[in-house]
């Protein structure tokens, strides 16, 4: 999966102040062994590679497993997703009731 995003930068910030970057993001997605999985497959910033280094070690780590234990963000998605599947191009993610 793929995401792109439009992040405001603060007028203070050197050199990208008052800007707004265009942020892509790779993704992997999936619903394994009854967990979500989800994964940062690669970062661009206006077209450019964000090096590995720079995205804290957190590229092709599976960021559900690795956090799910400290009960915050990762742990409650991972407790309302049911299933997450690619159906003809399209994702669908089943939530618990």
């Amino acid at each position: 999966m793929s995401a792109r995003l439009l992040v405001p930068v603060d007028p203070d910030f050197p050199v990208f102040g008052g800007k707004i970057l265009r942020v892509k993001a790779g993704l992997e997605l999936a619903y394994r062994h009854q967990r979500p999985v989800v994964k940062i497959r690669g970062v661009s910033i206006m077209g450019v590679p964000v090096p590995t280094a720079w995205l804290g070690g957190l590229k092709n780590v599976d960021l559900v497993k690795e956090f799910d234990h400290d009960q915050g963000f990762w742990h409650t998605f991972a407790a309302g997703v049911e299933s997450i599947t690619i159906r003809e191009g399209e994702l669908h993610i089943k939530l618990k009731e």
